[in-house]
């Protein structure tokens, strides 16, 4: 185990006992790679405040001109493609990326270093313990993209999405916020689909077959998706919005 690398857990005491993810590190890391990690990781990071207090995740984002307009989350951004293209679109707005894996988090900064972007922040860590600490109605949009599948029967508990994940996703979010899913995975895609239908904070937008077979509005595509796509895997977009609190008796 690498502990004295730039890019090691930073959170360790924060890990939930199941982890909803697989390796920290791939390939050896490049001296750039490792420079960003040292140099640039420590000013974007998300560290969640000691006294167990909420995050306001809105003053995460002083090099902004004005508090942003809006904070969207992508969980697990792989290797930010996504997540950097919606940062450069849409310059007003918060972004805050939550992922684990070393080398991901080394192309995220990569990208932001050479796009200059000044609205993203960086949880390199699970973001189970993230969730707990914002605050009720304070996202506008989270993004769960090609999550890793986890598709033995015996492995099926470790997926990210559940009632409770989806619980405190809508609980972060406010009335009307989108929570948006992707997966070239059938069985995952179904999986999401079953859980999030029962929801009774969530409701889902499709009006018809091809809201679920095209990708969404603006979409820059991932490299992930790429793959999968070239494999002859067609993938799935899943979009469920928050619904209004006081609208019903779970609400």
């Amino acid at each position: 185990m690498d502990t004295d690398k730039p890019g090691r857990p930073a959170h360790p005491a924060e890990e939930p006992e199941r982890a909803f993810f697989g390796r920290r590190k791939g390939k050896r890391l490049r001296g750039e790679q490792e420079r960003r990690l040292a140099d640039l990781l420590p000013a974007l990071r998300v560290d969640l405040p000691p006294d167990g207090a909420p995050l306001d995740p809105r003053t995460l984002f002083p090099a902004l001109a004005a508090p942003p307009e809006a904070v969207w989350l992508e969980i697990g951004f792989g290797g930010g493609e996504h997540l950097a293209a919606q940062a450069a679109a849409h310059p007003g707005i918060g972004f805050i990326g939550a992922e684990p894996f070393v080398n991901g988090v080394a192309k995220l900064l990569a990208a932001i270093e050479a796009r200059s972007l000044r609205n993203i922040r960086i949880r390199d860590a699970d973001v189970t313990a993230l969730l707990a600490r914002l605050p009720e109605a304070c996202l506008d949009r989270v993004y769960l993209l090609y999550p890793d599948p986890w598709p033995k029967r015996r492995q099926r508990k470790r997926r990210f999405v559940s009632d409770a994940s989806l619980a405190e996703i809508g609980r972060v979010l406010k009335d009307g916020g989108l929570f948006r899913f992707a997966s070239d995975i059938d069985d995952y895609a179904g999986w999401t689909l079953v859980r999030t239908l029962r929801s009774p904070i969530l409701t889902w937008t499709a009006r018809g077959a091809s809201d679920w077979t095209q990708p969404f509005p603006g979409w820059p595509g991932t490299r992930y998706e790429a793959k999968a796509v070239a494999a002859g895997r067609r993938p799935t977009y899943l979009e469920f919005a928050r619904l209004p609190r006081g609208s019903g008796p779970a609400a």
